[in-house]
């Protein structure tokens, strides 16, 4: 089978499970001869900011000399994007090989009333991949929750790291942060190590400490004392972490929350046996790379790029654009789901630009360019629905005009269809 066939195939499959839970991941793991048994793991669950800390992890653990993979949703650009072995994505012959190892067995469990989900498929050719690959860490990213997440067959990680907590997947994971708290929870097994990003609600903090403690799990919530920002522009921002400075390729305050926690990770790693420099740490933080997450494009007018699509991610976005771009012409080209809390981004988010253009991202969920129109005009009245991507960057850049910017947002889907187009700018 051809890596088009198989891409084609893991996409036609059903996105979430008839019923929540590991039963069918593990028998899909034990028929492969369970790999992921043979793997050490840095677990990442949260709302926001998993992406990032992931990629810094593995970055890191990469210049110390591990042979490092990093599983990792959503993708953007590239389906391949998800798997990855020392910033290498899996090459398209090796993704069609573990497919097809991976779907007679998918098949014979269907024989048995089994159906096995899409995550679950990518999941477990993921651990197969980095199996057989010898992988000595691999950095893995819980893709919805924890709890009943595929990614969670795996036995106790060498660290579990919950990063920022907000409502997000309302449906399936509850409408408090308490709720889903106790979801992302899932990952925290006994005897293990856990790290918690810093600034949560007080609720969370309540549930995480518990679960810690009913569990045996040691529990470090890292100190923001002990991070310090140096400076900051477009090019990313300087930190200072107890007496060792690094660039962080990024943009935002939560940002630095996000190096904060992935440090205390690291730092747990060590004190594992793992061997990991501070200029591992410097190189690997410097080198960490992560698309679509506030990337800038371009110049007169510059291009921003980002995919976040919670309330939360609206509000580092707008944090951002506050301290970076006080002062100039604003125009946001916007995309949202029809499940998300588009309403509440909105009102964060769309004061802050003198016209919208939205979009509607090419998936059956995205809300309707003309109803998000609707809703931005509540806040920014020159709203207006566009159908063709190159036409609406276009406009969107003439109206910003050359010491203007404009702000692509909202959706990963979108961002990954107008990032090509973006691309381009930096060619030109």
């Amino acid at each position: 089978m051809t890596y088009e066939e198989a891409v084609a195939k893991i996409n036609a499959r059903l996105k979430f499970g008839i019923k929540p839970g590991l039963e069918h991941i593990g028998r899909l793991m034990q028929e492969l001869g369970n790999p992921q048994d043979k793997l050490k793991f840095v677990h990442v669950a949260g709302t926001n900011g998993k992406g990032t800390t992931c990629a810094l992890i593995s970055s890191v653990l990469k210049r110390a000399g591990y042979r490092t993979g990093m599983y990792t949703s959503p993708y953007v650009t590239d389906f391949r994007e998800r798997f990855q072995i020392n910033g290498e994505m899996i090459p398209p012959d090796e993704l069609a090989q573990a497919f097809d190892r991976v779907t007679p067995l998918v098949d014979k469990l269907a024989e048995e009333g089994i159906v096995i989900t899409e995550f679950e498929l990518i999941t477990a050719i993921a651990f197969q991949w980095f199996a057989d690959k010898n992988c000595d860490i691999v950095v893995l990213e819980v893709g919805l929750g924890g709890r009943f997440d595929a990614t969670n067959i795996i036995k106790t990680p060498l660290v579990a790291v919950i990063a920022s907590i907000s409502l997000d997947h309302t449906a399936i994971l509850g409408d408090t942060v308490e709720k889903i708290a106790f979801e992302k929870c899932g990952i925290l097994k006994p005897g293990g190590h856990a790290v918690l990003y810093p600034e949560q609600k007080p609720g969370v903090f309540e549930v995480v400490k518990k679960i810690a403690s009913q569990r045996g799990c040691e529990l470090t919530i890292p100190s923001l004392a002990e991070i310090t920002e140096t400076s900051a522009d477009l090019s990313g921002t300087d930190l200072m972490y107890r007496g060792l400075p690094l660039h962080l390729p990024f943009l935002g305050a939560h940002q630095e929350k996000n190096a904060l926690t992935a440090l205390a990770a690291l730092s747990i790693l060590r004190s594992e046996g793992m061997s990991i420099s501070d200029e591992a740490i410097r190189e690997g933080f410097a080198a960490a790379k992560l698309p679509a997450r506030m990337e800038i494009f371009g110049k007169e007018p510059i291009v921003l790029l980002d995919g976040g699509h919670n309330p939360g991610c609206a509000m580092a976005l707008a944090d951002v654009l506050k301290k970076h771009f006080e002062g100039k012409k604003l125009v946001g080209v916007m995309g949202f789901m029809s499940d998300k809390d588009s309403h509440t981004a909105l009102s964060i988010l769309a004061p802050l630009f003198s016209s919208i253009l939205t979009l509607m991202p090419e998936n059956p969920r995205s809300l309707p360019a003309q109803e998000l129109a609707a809703r931005a005009r509540e806040f920014c009245p020159d709203s207006r629905p566009m159908e063709d991507r190159a036409l609406a960057l276009q406009t969107a850049q003439t109206l910003a005009g050359p010491e203007g910017a404009v702000i692509v947002c909202g959706s990963f889907y979108l961002a990954g269809e107008m990032r090509p187009y973006l691309e381009a700018l930096d060619k030109k």
